[in-house]
């Protein structure tokens, strides 16, 4: 998937799936096995979870147009004449 991550939030990453495995599982994997499992994540499962939160961010900025839409004809004076 084309989502970049730094080094660090990698390496929280991996952690937290070697923690996970080690407190859900009681199996203790490595560093590679744990980066297999980030990837996998990444490639199969990411996309599902960005694309929501596309439509969910799409969805708000539209209620925030209506908004302001409804805030600029408040706005509006009544012409006299």
């Amino acid at each position: 998937m084309f989502i970049k991550f730094s080094q660090e939030q990698k390496n929280r990453m991996v952690a937290d799936i070697q923690r996970f495995f080690e407190e859900e599982r009681g199996e203790e994997i490595g560093e590679l096995a744990a980066e297999n499992v980030l990837e996998f994540v990444k490639e199969y499962l990411g996309p599902h979870f960005y694309n929501q939160a596309i439509k969910d961010t799409k969805e708000l900025v539209e209620q925030k147009m209506l908004s302001i839409e409804e805030d600029l004809y408040a706005l509006e004076r009544p012409i006299k004449g």
